[in-house]
């Protein structure tokens, strides 16, 4: 994991960070969400005890003069004034501030319980904003196969092999840019690395495999750059998590669900849903498959099942009798 976008991070920021990779194997994206919601807080920080002109912008405070001196003097009570700032000034909603809680506390606990370069953490007791339950945006049965339908174009092969495991693996994006043509066995296994760098295996169905199949008989071979990347770019190198993003939604758009609040994300949502409504997976294996390390995670699903059962009991002629 290289950290060169955390150089200019102070010492006990920076160390917290290589720790939270490296030690408890969290990605890149959880990592640089760390950085950024630390750098936001001691901004806060810097800013609401006078330390810089009252006239710079918060996002162009440097924290470099962070240190252990400074994060010791932390208190309870600056930590709700940041959450209420986040909340008032930045507009952050209850998931986002309920992160930057998280962040806020693995930092404060790493250094009281792992390094105990503190005596005292400011987080204890702090509990995080409630969220409200959000159920999992998804595309119905009809218009996966229409998205799959939608697919042409120079790289045709390759993008209908994309959206094929989307939505019958419920891969992540991340996981999906990141798989080897290795990762792949003679009996059509494969191995996934996901959050935390936690390897599953998935068993590619006859759909992956003949996609697949399809895909490897145009799969470009010479002057690649990653030779062991299995989804190639134009550029011939490993297709990006950005050139992906584009590329689901150009179909989405084709089919008329642009701008619509899908993305290859929901793609997951959708091969879950799924395969819990349609094919009767049960919530363990569901879980297994996904790759949920907390079932809780992997229950929303039973709740959209519970809320169409409720919507279809509330249309009864005689529900307002």
């Amino acid at each position: 994991m290289s950290y060169t976008i955390f150089k200019e991070a102070p010492p006990i920021i920076r160390e917290f960070l290589s720790y939270t990779g490296n030690i408890k194997g969290r990605s890149d994206l959880t990592v640089d969400e760390y950085y950024r919601d630390l750098r936001t807080f001691f901004r806060f920080i810097i800013k609401d005890r006078g330390l810089v002109n009252e006239d710079i912008e918060i996002d162009k405070i440097d924290i470099s003069c962070v240190d252990l001196e400074m994060v010791k003097t932390v208190t309870f009570s600056e930590i709700l004034f940041f959450l209420n700032y986040c909340k008032d000034k930045r507009g952050n909603n209850a998931a986002t501030r309920s992160r930057k809680t998280s962040s806020l506390k693995d930092f404060f606990n790493y250094l009281t319980v792992k390094t105990h370069k503190l005596s005292y953490n400011p987080t204890e007791g702090l509990e995080s904003p409630k969220k409200g339950k959000k159920l999992p945006k998804y595309l119905t049965l009809e218009d996966s196969l229409r998205l799959l339908k939608a697919v042409d174009g120079e790289f045709k092969e390759r993008d209908y092999c994309i959206l094929v495991f989307f939505l019958n693996c419920g891969l992540r994006r991340s996981e999906l840019v990141g798989i080897n043509l290795s990762d792949i066995n003679s009996e059509n296994m494969l191995t996934v690395r996901g959050k935390g760098n936690k390897e599953r295996t998935i068993y590619l169905n006859p759909a992956c495999v003949k996609a697949l199949h399809e895909y490897l008989k145009v799969r470009p071979v010479n002057g690649i750059s990653d030779k062991n990347a299995l989804f190639i770019s134009r550029k011939n190198c490993r297709i990006t998590g950005k050139g992906v993003y584009h590329m689901v939604n150009h179909y989405l758009e084709k089919i008329g669900l642009g701008n619509q609040g899908y993305s290859p994300h929901k793609l997951r949502h959708t091969a879950a849903t799924l395969m819990y409504q349609k094919g009767g997976v049960d919530i363990r294996t569901l879980q297994a498959i996904l790759g949920h390390s907390n079932l809780g995670t992997t229950q929303i699903y039973t709740h959209i099942a519970d809320d169409q059962i409720q919507k279809g009991l509330n249309a009864n002629p005689l529900a307002k009798i």
